[in-house]
């Protein structure tokens, strides 16, 4: 018996039962796997021992604690404030807290946020923003993740990753394709894209997209005018400069992102270019400020709160041998800011 001045802990009563730490666990917290003989033999251990459960301890010992973590790239970004929105509705209904990191759209920083989570003892860990194309990108992410999983925690992303963990899944292949295809029939046949940077798969899928059905047209992608840039306001603006300044002939440019599109609209404005009737402008995301901007911007519609809703829903069910999938589906939003191409 442990001496008067020493408060029992969880790992007495499991020594002292002569079972495993989880099986004590899953004893005093009522909890199945346990047969009513051993769990009623260690209640009585943990009774005359004096053990007082502590629910933290408690939730550690079971690999998960009351916390959610949360990785974005942009914090400031609204596509990711309406995702972290969703993941917050859901944790505060399920009893949850949630952490919130920022990665810049650095995998190098990213994996160091994941670990400084999992080093927190957070039960849960969400990412959300972009994969890479390069899967050795996130090899040290999914071994990381492989280790969490298999030691109790649970893990899902938003974005198309290389994580092998449960994911929701953007519809930016189809909704780039839908942009194109809208461009299209308003007659516009020299697009430009202000791409966010080269390298992150939602910028390949967005871009394959409005490709695809550039191609669906007889068109050749070839004839697509594409500038990457950062995935922010200022890497629109600048996107836009460029577009202007090397492909003057542009009818109509397709931001990767609402956020691009803002910075769009800002330089087209500064240099007085009428929007639509000189220049048409898409975005994508349909975060909640694009209905008014000045012109309305017409966009995809992703349903970002109920993203980040189902990344968490995925996460609180018990892993399985495959990772699951859920799409999301899209809308395509006509607005002010695309009309017919310009006679020339």
């Amino acid at each position: 018996m442990p001496r008067a001045s020493h408060r029992p802990r969880l790992v007495d009563v499991a020594q002292h039962a002569a079972v495993s730490l989880a099986t004590a666990s899953r004893a005093l917290a009522g909890r199945e796997g346990v047969s009513t003989e051993v769990a009623d033999r260690i209640r009585q251990i943990a009774s005359e021992l004096g053990y007082v459960a502590n629910p933290y301890a408690r939730t550690l010992a079971s690999g998960a604690t009351s916390t959610v973590g949360l990785i974005v790239h942009q914090v400031d970004d609204p596509y990711f404030s309406e995702i972290a929105a969703g993941v917050i509705q859901l944790a505060a209904e399920q009893g949850l807290l949630v952490q919130i990191c920022q990665s810049g759209r650095d995998p190098g920083y990213e994996l160091q946020q994941l670990r400084h989570l999992i080093a927190q003892r957070v039960g849960i860990v969400l990412i959300s923003g972009s994969g890479y194309d390069d899967p050795r990108m996130e090899s040290a992410a999914r071994a990381e993740l492989d280790a969490f999983q298999d030691h109790g925690g649970r893990a899902a992303a938003i974005g198309r990753h290389a994580l092998g963990v449960d994911a929701v899944l953007p519809d930016n292949e189809a909704g780039g394709h839908a942009l194109g295809q809208h461009l299209m029939d308003l007659g516009h046949r020299r697009i430009a894209v202000a791409a966010g940077s080269a390298g992150l798969t939602t910028v390949a899928d967005r871009l394959a997209g409005v490709s695809s059905a550039l191609r669906q047209r007889g068109r050749s992608p070839a004839d697509l005018v594409v500038v990457h840039s950062d995935f922010t306001r200022g890497g629109g603006r600048a996107a836009a400069e460029q577009i202007l300044n090397e492909h003057p002939e542009t009818t109509a440019i397709v931001a990767l992102n609402d956020v691009m599109a803002m910075g769009v609209l800002s330089t087209l404005r500064s240099r007085r270019v009428p929007v639509p009737a000189r220049m048409s402008v898409v975005g994508f995301d349909d975060v909640s400020v694009a209905a008014d901007l000045a012109p309305s911007l017409t966009t995809i519609r992703l349903p970002m709160t109920e993203m980040g809703r189902t990344a968490l829903t995925l996460a609180l069910k018990p892993r399985t041998t495959r990772p699951r999938r859920r799409p999301t589906g899209h809308l395509l939003i006509v607005r002010d800011s695309t009309g017919p191409a310009p006679r020339t």
